[in-house]
């Protein structure tokens, strides 16, 4: 696409968005809006976005399946404190940090590298114990493969799905862990959809996935994310971001919980495959971001319900 067609782009839609401002027509143009700022872009993507106080969705190819990358980390959690809790054990119990793993294939060994981990550091506790609460906030905040792979090899990948079947994820399927090269080559790959995650963290904004404690506990973990360039990106300091993010070679994707200072929130999922410019499917996403929280600002605020704030239990 040349400039003079992005720019073109770019107008339109910023013409769609003024138009929705000033007719409240806002659902349908911020899909139109959405549609235009991502078709500017060459790539599949994928929307799904909920009003947590109205319940009112935005979807756009939500049902459409990408390779979850990193994103499948949450579900990983979440049967983290299940399990922990159905067995009566204590997340702060300690666990052995080891690097050997079998592929799903043909139960063939490998082991994974720091160099291609985003938390090397963890290779330096190799042999030693570590705790469950801090190997999963390594999983999540520093996307940690290592802690990833022993967190599934513990778990049983097939006790994630069954679990993320139950939270209404129908699609989502959680098959191996990170860098089962056999696995990838064989086509067997870990894959979800936008509308599977919004569910995962619409339960988790409702405080219904396991226990409210143990919800709150896994909301604090992702507040606590290092890769903030997509959704948190363009959105105001005091606004949290609850979330995780995944990325492989022409795939980008985000997901979670915005909330608001007065506790309001609502549920962002972003997903992006067969990107061959990166940074400029970055840039549009960002850019959805922003359409979303300027739509749900003025959206409460047009129809008064900005001063009905919901107890923030994230505080």
């Amino acid at each position: 696409m040349n400039r003079h067609t992005a720019f073109l782009s770019s107008i339109i839609f910023i013409l769609i968005w003024l138009q929705a401002c000033e007719t409240g027509q806002t659902p349908t143009l911020l899909r139109d809006s959405i549609h235009a700022v991502l078709d500017s872009v060459e790539g599949d993507f994928a929307i799904a976005y909920m009003d947590m106080q109205t319940g009112d969705t935005i979807s756009l190819q939500a049902n459409e399946v990408f390779h979850a990358a990193s994103t499948m980390k949450t579900p990983v959690m979440i049967e983290a404190y299940k399990q922990r809790k159905e067995q009566g054990q204590k997340m702060t119990d300690s666990i052995v940090v080891y690097n050997k793993f079998y592929s799903i294939v043909d139960k063939s060994e490998y082991h994974l590298t720091p160099e291609n981990d985003s938390d090397p550091e963890l290779y330096d506790l190799l042999n030693q114990k570590i705790s469950w609460v801090d190997l999963i906030d390594r999983m999540i905040t520093r996307s940690s493969n290592l802690a990833t792979n022993i967190l599934i090899d513990q778990l049983g990948a097939e006790n994630v799905t069954k679990s993320m079947r139950r939270l209404g994820a129908n699609k989502i399927q959680v098959l191996r862990g990170v860098e089962d090269l056999k696995a990838y080559e064989a086509g067997l790959s870990n894959t979800t959809t936008a509308l599977d995650l919004l569910h995962i963290y619409e339960k988790l904004a409702q405080y219904q996935v396991v226990d409210s404690s143990s919800s709150q506990a896994m909301i604090d973990v992702l507040l606590n994310q290092e890769f903030n360039t997509l959704i948190p990106a363009p959105l105001p300091d005091v606004v949290q971001v609850a979330h995780k993010t995944g990325s492989i070679t022409g795939v980008h994707h985000d997901s979670g919980i915005i909330i608001l200072p007065d506790g309001r929130k609502y549920v962002l999922v972003m997903l992006s495959k067969n990107v061959s410019d990166m940074e400029k499917a970055d840039q549009a996403m960002v850019e959805v971001s922003r359409l979303i929280y300027d739509h749900f600002i003025n959206l409460h605020t047009r129809s008064g319900k900005s001063d009905q704030a919901i107890t923030d239990k994230s505080n």
